[in-house]
């Protein structure tokens, strides 16, 4: 067995078991609450909460809560190289026996019993401890019993079964604080976070109201969506350790998730004029000036975390997202390519919707240069979608610059990729009725209407093509079906206009 781990597990025992104790003999209950809490293992930090995007907050949180915990461990560990003492052993017995408001007591034979295991456990034999522990557990044997066998589950990251001994410990004793802790850290660890919470506010209510304890029960309140709780917990946190960053964190993570976006980024703004440095900070005070439709401030904070090194795919893109918005076409291309280049392998497709809008809007250099851009780094990764859709901004930017053939060129491609492209097939009617191909231009129509989600388009454009050529009567049907599917204002008056020429 790992000396380490029969420490550590002698140190549960003790600390854990027999109450607080004091080399000189004395009682001393308050020491014992904080050195008592085992220290939960590192992959704990790893099963925080999360929101968007993101370095997570209350993620850091766990981590420095864990932090705390090895740290008093380790003190603790330091006392119980006095153990082998006898005369210390026995003081430390004898002032378990005094009674406590929330420790459980050990009968004579009992004692007897917990000293045997406890020595057992100093030896490195702690399957025998156990055994013996199991056998001392039962409906009336005392609590200290179920938790010392929680405690030696718990080293052995044995969760369910921890979690099942604590459990019968404060069934027995309600009043033992520690065992309530112990359960709250397993169910935490267990990701069971809407049972970690009233056992986390059974500590607070017997006097275990530290900031780790209390920054804990935010932790859970959040991940249970909870977030009014969670607030107040991690605001009473924060005044019991003004100085740890990590509840500050969860609190601006709180007031996200309550739509109080003002509030996170003034918590942050302090935060910052303290830690400017930290990134992170400055993205969750970017998303919330987004969030409450202050681009240009979000903006800003989203270049500072470039220029810290800190940029992912996803700040790129918002961050461009907020620049095309603007107008600021160029800036935003630079940020679109800028995320294509973080991530490599990442979804196209708001990319790619942006670059549409750009040759929409008719900034059609900086559209090229975003579409040239995609292609010239992923070309050979294209899937087929994304593939199809660039041919089609590159038609509307031939269309644009009057080239026809081009345009025709690129959607023939489309329609050969995809023979159900209603978009493709309704463009090349288009194309063919302004070159007075009248019948071609009918035929990519006709395909067009045959496809439910493009029918009424189709129809439309069919409609006028005969009305252009003055086949009134036979653009009327198409025209009024168009409406009816698709019912517009704009239609509404040409389909009236139609009639009265049908009317002559």
């Amino acid at each position: 067995m790992n000396p380490s781990l029969a420490t550590s597990c002698l140190m549960a025992l003790v600390a854990g078991c027999l109450g607080g104790c004091v080399a000189d003999g004395t009682s001393s209950q308050a020491p014992a609450v904080e050195a008592d809490v085992p220290p939960t293992a590192s992959s704990a930090a790893t099963d925080a909460v999360a929101r968007p995007g993101e370095a997570r907050p209350l993620a850091a949180a766990m981590s420095a809560a864990d932090g705390v915990q090895q740290e008093t461990s380790s003190i603790v560990r330091s006392d119980l190289l006095r153990w082998s003492d006898p005369a210390f052993r026995e003081r430390f017995l004898n002032s378990y026996i005094a009674d406590t408001d929330t420790e459980p007591k050990l009968g004579p034979t009992e004692v007897q019993a917990m000293q045997k295991a406890m020595t057992l456990v100093a030896e490195e034999k702690v399957d025998e401890a156990a055994a013996l522990l199991d056998e001392q557990r039962g409906p009336s044997a005392s609590a200290a019993f179920d938790f010392a066998r929680g405690q030696i589950h718990y080293q052995k990251d044995e969760l369910e079964a921890a979690a099942a001994a604590y459990r019968a410990a404060v069934d027995k004793h309600p009043k033992f604080k520690r065992a309530w802790a112990n359960l709250a850290q397993v169910q935490y660890r267990r990701g069971e976070f809407e049972l970690a919470v009233p056992a986390l506010t059974k500590v607070v209510e017997m006097g275990g109201a530290d900031a780790i304890t209390l920054g804990l029960l935010g932790v859970c309140e959040a991940k249970s969506e909870n977030y009014v709780a969670a607030e107040s917990a991690f605001r009473t946190a924060m005044m019991m350790d003004p100085r740890a960053v990590e509840w500050k964190l969860g609190l601006a993570e709180s007031l996200f998730r309550q739509a109080r976006y003002a509030d996170a980024a003034a918590l942050l703004q302090a935060m910052i004029a303290e830690y400017p440095d930290r990134a992170d900070l400055w993205r969750l005070q970017g998303e919330a000036f987004a969030m409450s439709d202050q681009p240009t401030r979000a903006a800003e904070n989203f270049e500072m975390v470039a220029r810290l090194g800190a940029a992912t795919g996803e700040l790129y893109e918002n961050l461009g997202l907020i620049y095309a918005k603007q107008g600021i076409f160029d800036l935003a291309v630079d940020s679109y390519l800028a995320a294509v280049d973080k991530k490599p392998d990442g979804n196209l497709d708001p990319i790619l919707r942006t670059a549409r809008y750009l040759a929409g809007s008719g900034a059609l250099v900086d559209a090229r240069r975003l579409v040239d851009g995609i292609e010239s780094r992923r070309g050979g990764n294209l899937l087929p979608d994304q593939r199809k859709e660039i041919l089609r901004i590159r038609a509307r930017l031939a269309a644009a610059d009057g080239a026809s053939e081009e345009e025709a060129q690129i959607l023939t491609e489309i329609v050969e990729l995809d023979p159900l492209d209603g978009d493709a097939l309704i463009l090349l009617g288009r194309y063919c009725g302004r070159k007075g191909d009248v019948e071609k231009a009918v035929f990519w129509f006709e395909r067009a209407e045959g496809m439910e989600a493009f029918e009424a388009e189709a129809k439309l454009r069919h409609g006028e093509l005969l009305a252009r050529q003055g086949q009134y009567a036979q653009a009327l049907p198409l025209l009024k079906r168009s409406h009816t599917l698709r019912p517009r204002e704009d239609v509404l008056k040409y389909v009236e206009q139609v009639e009265r020429s049908v009317g002559r």
